[in-house]
């Protein structure tokens, strides 16, 4: 089955506990979705679909993990001019042991 019908950057962001802050930096306007792994698979599949995020108009954007889990980030153009260069950090909450990190892009 083909995927969405714009470009988009996809981000496996791996399991994460909640509260989790992942910093995203665009250079432009783009939707910016957090997105359950059976979410994102809905994504792909060109159904309806929940996330957390939106349009994100200044960089960089923060969005807190609201739950544990496996979480995926999609950066995409829908509704706008060209895919924004991004990059993604993740950010421990307060009180967590996680260490930052780096996701990247697949």
């Amino acid at each position: 089955m083909a995927g969405p019908n714009f470009r988009y950057t996809h981000y496996d962001l791996k399991p994460q506990r909640a509260g989790t802050i992942i910093e995203v930096t665009l250079n432009g306007v783009n939707n910016v979705r957090l997105m359950t792994a059976a979410n994102y698979q809905r994504f792909t599949e060109q159904l309806d679909f929940k996330f957390v995020g939106g349009v994100a108009k200044k960089s960089p954007l923060r969005i807190a993990v609201p739950d544990n889990g496996h979480w995926h980030l999609v950066v995409d153009m829908e509704g706008h001019h060209a895919l924004a260069e991004s990059s993604v950090r993740l950010v421990a909450a307060p009180g967590q042991a996680q260490k930052p990190g780096i996701a990247r892009a697949s």
